[in-house]
């Protein structure tokens, strides 16, 4: 097709919207009729904003939080106000985030059963700004008193927590539900040519355009570098101050704009049903094939109130909640980025750059990688035939992710080869009160960050893709938060982990979580590569 053509038809194809268009059953279109998007809804966009505007706030509150919880106030270097220790401080932050792991199914259900993903998401951005407020009043430099500024903390912790559960359970779905499910739909061009605009096309192109809002995330992600900044120069309630701002906006975005969402009811919950299945399951061995409607009528004269497929899906969907068990630690590692590698960074010279900001490297280098990895790698790797499916994917990220922490390790053992304190950064009469570090440059931390990055994007991307497709058709959302069980049971890790997070013994928790990554990408890739046939069968 010649460049006037495809621009004539691209400006008929604009044109249809202003066209009659015919309602019709599947059956009844000619299957040579070419198939175009329809039109997406604005209301995708403006959730997909708001969920970013969510990210945002997280990661500008929560970056600041192991300086806020670390250090002492008046420290000479770092900024700081409740003087925990870094032990201490890393297994607060830890708990929090078991803690808002969990919250998602709770949530999930509450909005299925009870209020609707709407209400449910305009209520946790309550609790969320609430929280936020509580934390901004207790970090003022007027209320400097111990136990109202970690009183304070805790219970915006709860808040956030809670709220951050409530926002990953309905976000997406939300999203989706702006999309109308109706009849296909036939329209005829000026120059006579039918086109249909197709429903699985749009549909596929919003999920697509997920990939986007990933990116958007990673870029809301980027708070953290204003936060940090005004954390050290400022005070912390303006650190949290900024990204409330951000929150009240995209709060105030979803109440303005409620009439023009499409709010789906509450549709019911069908974990009873799928907890029947796995009880059946479970009585006959552990088969599901045993909770099949045809065995139960055979075996025990009862009539069940699924069907066949819905036995199926569950059996897919249990192939995904086992494959979210394989990124526990990956989670524990992940989290290191959170906490130990901020404080890693502030034994080190910073040339005036705050410690927690060098986190940021984090979504920087997934802004920069995402792109080459998703229209780079994977169509040359198609192109040459080269079969890099989902399990692949994910253990190959797991391997990335055990060589960030191997380099982790490396960087701490060259802090502690350096002076002046070596192996008690910071506490040494040399380091004049904590005011002169050991003499490396931060900026060695920026491979860990990289690899870390490429490791997100190979296996936690993957993830979510994965657990989508398994997930039964009416337990997609329940299934995406059970994918945070796995990041709450990587919590726990880090929480058992945490009385090595000190030195000198950080190396060696750096390098014991390289090598049970490692052992873990050897484990998955033997029990799970199976399903890259069965994927390949399937499709």
């Amino acid at each position: 097709m010649t460049a006037t053509a495809d621009s004539t038809e691209k400006s008929e194809t604009s044109e249809t919207t202003t066209l009659q268009t015919v309602e019709v059953s599947t059956a009844d279109v000619d299957p040579d009729l070419p198939r175009v998007l329809a039109k997406v809804p604005g209301t995708v966009w403006v959730v997909a904003f708001i969920a970013a505007a969510e990210r945002f706030t997280y990661w500008g509150i929560t970056t600041p939080w192991q300086n806020y919880m670390q250090n002492p106030a008046g420290h000479q270097s770092l900024p700081g106000a409740l003087g925990l220790g870094e032990a201490k401080a890393s297994t607060i932050y830890n708990v929090f985030m078991f803690f808002s792991y969990l919250t998602p199914i709770p949530f999930a259900i509450i909005s299925d059963v009870y209020l609707g993903r709407y209400r449910t998401l305009r209520l946790s951005l309550i609790f969320y700004l609430i929280g936020c407020v509580i934390l901004i009043a207790t970090s003022v430099s007027s209320a400097t008193e111990y136990r109202v500024t970690f009183g304070g903390l805790i219970a915006a912790m709860v808040l956030i927590g809670l709220a951050v559960g409530g926002v990953r359970a309905t976000v997406t779905p939300l999203m989706m539900d702006q999309y109308a499910p109706t009849e296909v739909k036939v329209t005829t061009l000026p120059n006579g040519k039918q086109v249909v605009y197709d429903r699985g096309l749009t549909t596929q192109y919003i999920y697509n355009a997920q990939y986007w809002y990933i990116r958007l995330v990673n870029i809301a992600s980027l708070s953290a570098i204003p936060t940090t900044f005004i954390e050290k120069n400022v005070s912390f309630w303006a650190a949290y101050l900024l990204p409330s701002c951000f929150l009240a906006a995209g709060l105030a975005l979803l109440i303005i704009g409620q009439k023009r969402f499409r709010k789906l009811p509450p549709t019911g919950n069908i974990l009873p049903k799928a907890g029947s299945v796995l009880s059946c399951a479970i009585r006959g061995r552990f088969q599901l094939d045993a909770a099949m409607p045809s065995y139960q009528r055979e075996h025990f004269a009862k009539e069940v109130s699924w069907d066949e497929t819905f036995v199926n899906e569950i059996r897919r969907g249990l192939v995904a909640c086992r494959v979210i068990l394989g990124f526990i630690l990956f989670f524990t590692c992940l989290s290191q980025a959170s906490n130990n590698l901020i404080s890693q960074a502030g034994q080190m010279k910073t040339y005036g750059i705050p410690n927690d900001t060098i986190t940021a490297m984090n979504p920087i280098f997934c802004v920069i990688m995402g792109p080459v990895i998703q229209k780079g790698l994977y169509p040359l790797l198609n192109k040459n035939n080269v079969k890099f499916q989902s399990i692949t994917r994910m253990a190959t990220g797991f391997i990335m992710m055990s060589a960030s922490m191997a380099f982790a390790a490396g960087v701490q053992k060259i802090i502690y080869d350096t002076g002046p304190c070596y192996d008690r950064p910071l506490t040494c009469p040399g380091a004049e009160n904590g005011r002169i570090p050991n003499q490396v440059n931060v900026f060695l931390q920026t491979p860990t960050y990289i690899i870390l990055a490429v490791a997100e994007i190979f296996s936690f991307v993957t993830l979510s893709e994965y657990t989508y497709t398994k997930a039964p058709t009416d337990m997609k959302a329940m299934v995406q938060a059970l994918g945070q069980l796995g990041a709450a049971a990587g919590s726990a890790i880090g929480i058992a982990i945490t009385p090595l997070a000190h030195d000198p013994s950080l190396i060696w928790m750096y390098t014991g979580l390289a090598v049970a990554m490692f052992l873990v990408a050897v484990v998955f890739w033997i029990l799970f590569k199976k399903y890259n046939a069965i994927d390949r069968e399937d499709k």
